[in-house]
């Protein structure tokens, strides 16, 4: 089971891809710098653009969702790229987009969540203007928010709390819960904080204008709110909410006293700002540290009354500044010595712990205990036992991986991110063993222990993360994870050096395509083969990269003018344009692929001067088109 690449890091390595790296590291650090931005359009409908953005949401898990036109990614990647760019473009000439269709998911209090989804073309739209604003805003933004940001995670945010906790001896939180966000945002401030921000793009602002007026099946035409499903929504929920992440900020964090301290660079890359805090600690400024995760966020203190300052403040704020409303209900102040506060679906407290070696006895110490909260641990037990029940019924064969393969990929997931909690294991003991003995009640045996068999690389990954536990069982040979054999990982801080719109930033995330003829690639990329859909295309791209800019058969370099992009299964038989049904070869490799005459076959075979290997991987693709092997 191979464990899929990281969506965020994917996207750095698309823009260049398609050679957008440069655009938009220079956007980045314009904004950076100040500068205001009036001619972003050309960018927006740039070949270059389009392309990357078809790339970027292709493989969304909501690219086959249908909108209100009924269509999805799979009428799209049949167009070909010429097609495709000129759709966009004219679109965008007047553009008014297609009406969302609303659905609704349910919450974990009970309670139904709205979600808009913008049609497969509008969503394209979309990612075109996001991959051109995101690094103008990302300049701007504040370094606390980590929600729906290139590298940034749930991970990251945790351990900003977890290190306010412990290493700052904070240990009284404001929970703010803001009054249904996302269904309230002025569209009227969302705009001038776009222009502030330093998008002067005339054109740019009218149509983010539309898409925020988008009519709504059903229901009509909104007057504030931005639909959460829309791929740009959450950029323009970070925007909003920059003004208050910045505000809170200039209360403490980066507030500007008239001495001037001293603040010498960490190894890591950040400020050491010792003696400004301790200077201002002997005023009446009320200290307040925000974390932010999209709308939910928290303001850590160090005393009861400072919290209490905070609160009413940021209700006023709030009010006054965005036109938001707080729910009462759920707003409050949390003493963490004494109770849990919720955070992205942890509970978390301050206890006492520690000992001090020297005089030999207990020291005030707090650390930080965490849980999964009460709701999500509920929404793990039903989920954990609705696929134990999928697996039971299922038949032999490709049912069982399938119901297998969706449990044991749920488990995977909720141990990756819960690990954060200092008490996962304990939390998640008694779900395991429910779950393993409704299994073993339904099918009346006892099951046993899973052991790996002899060529079997399908279930490597399992064997080497879960392999040491006895817990490790298996049912019709198919391996069963233990939801229980998960240990606490300390989250990690984002490093400082991490940047997608930098090319040092970069380096820190993923190597360059080294060893890639660069022109080639973008030859390519700038010279699609015509008639050929998009999806052909872009395919085209990641073979390149991916094989190494080899040809698979030969090994030798892939040059413009020799390169040849082979279906594996053809067309002819119900091939694809997907990627695992392409390669990339020379044009002499490719001819003797589809050769049936001897004497052509002989006179290739002597001029390529093939290995067995080789004659093995021709011979095996020849069969796949029903020829015989050479």
């Amino acid at each position: 089971m191979r464990q899929p690449k990281p969506v965020k890091r994917q996207k750095a390595r698309n823009a260049e891809y398609y050679d957008m790296q440069k655009t938009q590291d220079i956007l980045y650090k314009q904004s950076l710098n100040g500068q205001n931005f009036y001619h972003l359009m050309d960018l927006v409908i740039s070949d270059e653009n389009i392309q990357l953005a078809y790339r970027n949401i292709k493989k969304n898990s909501g690219s086959n969702t249908a909108g209100t036109d009924k269509k999805t990614m799979k009428d799209l990647e049949k167009l070909t790229v010429e097609q495709i760019i000129i759709l966009i473009r004219n679109k965008l000439k007047w553009y008014k987009p297609q009406s969302v269709k609303r659905v609704e998911i349910p919450k974990s209090n009970g309670k139904m969540r709205p979600l808009g989804i913008p049609t497969i073309t509008d969503r394209l739209i979309q990612q075109c203007f996001l991959q051109i604003l995101e690094p103008i805003c990302e300049a701007k933004f504040h370094e606390r928010s980590y929600g729906f940001r290139p590298l940034r995670s749930a991970n990251n945010a945790m351990a900003a709390y977890y290190k306010l906790i412990q290493q700052g001896n904070l240990h009284y939180v404001v929970d703010v819960d803001i009054k249904g966000f996302f269904d309230n945002i002025s569209h009227g401030k969302l705009l001038k904080q776009l222009w502030y921000l330093g998008i002067r793009d005339k054109k740019v602002i009218s149509i983010i204008s539309a898409m925020l007026k988008a009519e709504v099946a059903g229901i009509g035409f909104p007057k504030k709110g931005t639909p959460q499903g829309g791929i740009i929504s959450p950029l323009l929920a970070n925007v909003v909410l920059n003004e208050l992440d910045w505000w809170v900020s200039d209360q403490w964090q980066t507030f500007q006293t008239k001495k001037q301290y001293s603040t010498p660079v960490r190894k890591n890359g950040t400020l050491n700002q010792a003696s400004k805090l301790a200077a201002m600690k002997t005023t009446n400024l009320k200290e307040g540290w925000i974390v932010r995760y999209a709308d939910d966020f928290k303001i850590v203190c160090r005393s009861y009354t400072d919290a209490q300052k905070w609160y009413f403040a940021v209700k006023q704020w709030l009010k006054e500044r965005l036109g938001l409303d707080i729910s009462e209900e759920k707003s409050k102040i949390v003493n963490l010595k004494r109770n849990y506060s919720e955070f992205l679906g942890l509970k978390i407290k301050a206890v006492r712990k520690g000992y001090d070696s020297r005089r030999k006895a207990k020291v005030p110490k707090f650390v930080v205990e965490s849980h999964i909260c009460d709701k999500s641990l509920k929404r793990i037990a039903e989920t954990a036992h609705d696929r134990i029940k999928d697996i039971h019924s299922a038949g032999n064969g490709e049912q069982l991986l399938k119901a297998t393969g969706r449990y044991n990929a749920f488990v995977i997931g909720m141990h990756n991110y819960y690990q954060m909690a200092t008490h996962v294991a304990a939390d998640v003991n008694r779900i395991d063993y429910y779950a393993m003995r409704t299994l073993e009640k339904r099918t009346h045996c006892k099951l046993k222990r899973f052991a790996k068999k002899e060529n079997d690389n399908h279930h490597q990954y399992i064997l080497d993360r879960y392999g040491r536990s006895k817990r490790l069982k298996e049912w019709r040979g198919q391996p069963i994870v233990p939801i229980s054999f998960v240990q606490t990982k300390a989250p990690s801080m984002k490093r400082v050096n991490v940047n997608q719109y930098t090319p040092e930033g970069r380096t820190a995330v993923h190597k360059n395509l080294n060893g890639i003829n660069l022109d080639v690639l973008y030859y390519m990329m700038r010279n699609p083969i015509p008639n050929k859909s998009m999806e052909y295309n872009d395919n085209r791209l990641s073979l390149y990269c991916g094989q190494g800019g080899k040809c698979a058969i030969t090994g030798t370099d892939l040059l413009i003018f020799d390169m040849h992009c082979h279906h594996i299964i053809p067309s002819s038989m119900g091939g694809t344009d997907k990627y695992e049904n392409l390669l990339l070869i020379t044009k002499d490799a490719h001819t003797l692929l589809h050769a049936q005459k001897e004497e052509t076959i002989n006179k290739l075979l002597q001029k390529l001067n093939l290995n067995s290997n080789q004659k093995k991987k021709i011979n095996y693709w020849r069969t796949k088109m029903g020829l015989m092997g050479i």
